[in-house]
């Protein structure tokens, strides 16, 4: 019988602000919440700003003022709406209108003059030009003349103002990294410490107890980055190092590998000694690595899987990249599609515009992460349900006219998810009980051929209004976790009954296919019970294609139940009740400001001499549960009957 892998727990951090308990949604749609709930979405983003901290009197500003939840919004409530969600890039990522660069030069000396200079003697080339002549200083024997006649290659310090300049940066003023010694880590990997740790805390289950119910090997890892961590500390200043006459440290190599969020998770968070790894498919990641979970967890190899990517790419060097091959929003293009001669706010917050009148897709910063747990585990610990996941599909587009050009692939993944919906739930249900979150880039190709996927599928299953939302006109593209962030707020919309409209649709595309799609600026009230199933589709860079079924809470409660019967259910039920309790008191701590990660450095390090090992079992200390090595040989068919 095949395990159900249910979603626990679930946390991060983007543009919005903090994913768990759906503060990162609420931020989306805080136009629509009832006045309580927009006082609690701006004071969870007031002190994630550092806006404003909590002590044993209540809340204060920075200058030590006290101040009442219920006037949050109005000393806040602006400056956050401005400062979240997209915006001109700010400074401490860096100087949009001076970013630094070098002009490379050639200069030539007059016929029959030279060019001369003093440098210091260290700094001399290890191969010396052959037009150049050295002259010892008698009274500076530290530096040296060089006599230069004929040309010679200068670089010229320098700084241009970015073509660029919006992106969804994680909320101003919001440091992952000052929560723990982040020293040296580049900014993806502190996001993922804060990530993992907000998304198990949000279980109410403190790790501890997990690694005690469950064997050390039916745990699994499954995250990444795609870019690896391209900032001064990790790839970045590795590749730029020598060419700027810098020293390579050892730890930039190492901390740019797309692996590394997995391997900080394991070796500082959780201490995993199960599974790990990940799966790199450009802008459809997420789903992939998740794809790797869902499977092993029905095939009963894993129980509890950590899923999610960590991307921080608003850098000048890979803006430039995506600039160059006419991706992203250019600050001229926006305002020629404005018909304005210059900029503000508000068309830098509404540059990505999924299918409508749109110009490329605008980068952004994310980091997302779900716990999962098999159905047997859930109801053993009373862990929330906050949905789970029905199938997922992968598919190539096959030949291509070029790498970036469209395929088929996509029209095969969601004719198997909406196939699998009909398998799973019924065709009424697949008609009239689902929505769909769409890759929805931003770019012109996207908004014509996923349009027409989409539009096609829901003819051939006889979907008459298909409702689609695109998140990445609030939050842009973050890369690999972008399906992160879809599946999160997928998790919002059930918990609210809010699916997010395409706020930038102002006008729907004259090549868009809508004869079987709704497609709605404002929000659409669904209904907290509303919907059963979301589709979240992800087409990536070079013909990766995906798309993942969710299932609501109602329906994977539903089929606990059919499963496992009534009175395992009801029992399930109470136990639960203590969960909610804890998660919600960490909720109320976070939100807060007292955020506490999990990160270990150097604790609970194990020698060889830890070891407990027979030919029947291994068991290493701080683990409860022994690793079983009575292993059934896999190809019983082929069996030799050997002893």
């Amino acid at each position: 019988m095949a395990h159900l892998p249910v979603i626990v727990g679930f946390g991060g951090v983007n543009s919005a602000g903090r994913s768990s308990f759906h503060h990162g949604f609420k931020r989306l749609v805080i136009d629509q919440l009832s006045s309580a709930e927009q006082q609690r979405t701006y004071l969870s983003l007031a002190t994630l700003m550092g806006l404003m901290q909590f002590n044993q009197d209540g809340y204060q500003d920075q200058e030590g003022n006290d101040i009442a939840v219920d006037q949050v919004a109005n000393k806040f409530g602006q400056h956050i709406l401005d400062h979240t969600l997209l915006r001109k890039i700010e400074p401490n990522l860096f100087d949009v209108d001076n970013v630094d660069i070098n002009h490379r030069v050639t200069i030539d000396t007059e016929p029959g003059s030279t060019c001369a200079f003093l440098v210091p003697k260290k700094s001399l080339p290890n191969n010396i030009p052959a037009n150049w002549t050295l002259t010892e200083l008698d009274n500076d024997p530290d530096r040296i003349k060089v006599e230069v006649q004929g040309n010679m290659e200068l670089f010229f310090p320098d700084t241009k103002k970015a073509p660029v300049q919006t992106a969804g940066q994680l909320p101003s003023g919001f440091d992952p990294g000052s929560y723990y010694n982040s020293t040296n880590h580049p900014r993806g990997l502190q996001m993922t410490v804060f990530s993992t740790t907000d998304a198990i805390k949000s279980t109410g289950i403190d790790w501890e107890v997990i690694r005690d119910l469950v064997p050390p090997d039916q745990v699994g890892v499954y995250a990444g980055s795609g870019h690896g961590q391209m900032d001064e500390t990790g790839g970045g200043g590795l590749m730029k190092a020598l060419a700027l006459g810098k020293r390579t440290s050892s730890r930039q190599l190492p901390l740019s590998l797309v692996d590394m969020p997995s391997n900080f998770i394991n070796a500082y968070i959780v201490g995993n000694l199960g599974h790990t790894g990940t799966q790199i498919a450009a802008c459809a990641t997420f789903l992939y690595n998740l794809e790797l979970a869902m499977k092993e967890i029905r095939s009963g190899k894993r129980r509890v899987a950590i899923v999610g990517n960590s991307e921080a790419p608003v850098l000048p060097e890979l803006m430039e990249g995506y600039r160059a091959m006419s991706a992203l929003a250019e600050d001229s293009r926006l305002m020629s599609l404005n018909k304005t001669e210059t900029i503000t706010h508000q068309h830098r917050a509404t540059s990505c515009r999924p299918f409508s009148e749109n110009i490329g897709f605008t980068l952004s910063e994310s980091s997302q992460f779900i716990i999962l747990f098999d159905d047997d585990l859930v109801l053993d610990t009373g862990a929330q349900i906050f949905g789970s996941i029905g199938d997922i599909f992968i598919k190539a587009d096959g030949f291509k006219k070029s790498i970036s050009s469209p395929g088929f692939g996509n029209y095969i993944t969601l004719a198997k998810a909406a196939a699998s919906v009909r398998a799973i739930l019924g065709e009424k249900s697949l008609r009239e009980r689902t929505f769909v979150s769409a890759h929805g880039s931003g770019t012109p190709l996207n908004r014509t051929t996923e349009s027409h996927g989409l539009n096609e599928i829901a003819k051939a299953f006889k979907i008459d209004s298909w409702p689609i939302t695109a998140v990445k006109c609030y939050l842009g593209h973050p890369l690999t976790p972008a399906s992160g962030d879809q599946l999160a707020t997928a998790l919002g919309t059930w918990a609210t009954g809010i699916l997010p409209g395409i706020f930038t649709l102002n006008q729907i595309a004259d090549d868009v296919h809508t004869s079987n799609l709704s497609f709605s600026q404002a929000h659409v009230e669904l209904g907290i019970n509303g919907t059963d199933a979301a589709f979240l589709n992800a087409k990536g860079f070079g013909g990766n294609n995906v798309t993942g079924v969710a299932l609501s809470p109602q329906v994977t409660s539903q089929m606990i139940e059919r499963k496992h019967g009534k009175k395992a259910l009801n029992s399930y039920l109470k136990k639960n009740e203590s969960i909610r309790e804890a998660a919600s008191s960490y909720d109320q701590e976070a939100t807060q400001g007292k955020f506490e990660p999990y990160y270990r450095d150097s604790e609970r390090v194990l020698g060889e001499n830890d070891l407990e090992l027979t030919d029947k079992y291994l068991r290493v200390p701080g683990y409860k549960k022994e690793i079983d090595l009575n292993l059934e040989n896999p190809y019983p068919d082929m069996d030799s009957d050997a002893d």
